[in-house]
């Protein structure tokens, strides 16, 4: 799949290296890789402002749908529209709807049809994948 930003790996690596990204964001957002449960920076965040791929700044989220899911990962009920690409996901023996920054390709986490809010939806994203700007 071809997203609109493409960039090599070390550019990649660059580019979160100045954003000062945590250490296991290039390997979650450029390799699908998953940060340990209750350890992301933004798993008890509440703060009203709105999250953001870290890797190309896309807005993926609004603070006003995130919510407690109790997973150990960030959850939200609703994206940006057309900011987040779908991509069905067989690893680890089962079958998964994986999202990705619809900009960049950066993995973000999944996405599951068990969640509180009217849409049913659970957006489980790893924090490393986001950067947070206040409102």
């Amino acid at each position: 799949m071809t997203f609109p930003i493409q960039k090599t790996d070390a550019e990649w690596k660059t580019l979160l290296a100045e954003k000062g990204a945590e250490p296991v964001a290039y390997q979650v957002t450029r390799h699908a890789a998953t940060e340990r449960p209750f350890t992301g920076k933004y798993e008890t965040h509440w703060a009203d402002g709105s999250y953001h791929c870290m890797c190309c700044g896309a807005k993926l989220f609004d603070s006003d749908t995130k919510f407690d899911a109790h997973c150990g990962w960030p959850s939200f009920s609703l994206a940006i529209p057309g900011a987040i690409t779908e991509i069905t996901d067989r690893s680890h023996g089962m079958v998964r709807v994986e999202t990705v920054c619809s900009q960049c390709g950066a993995h973000l986490g999944h996405v599951f049809p068990d969640g509180p809010t009217e849409t049913g939806l659970r957006y489980c994203m790893n924090s490393a994948s986001l950067h947070f700007t206040p409102k």
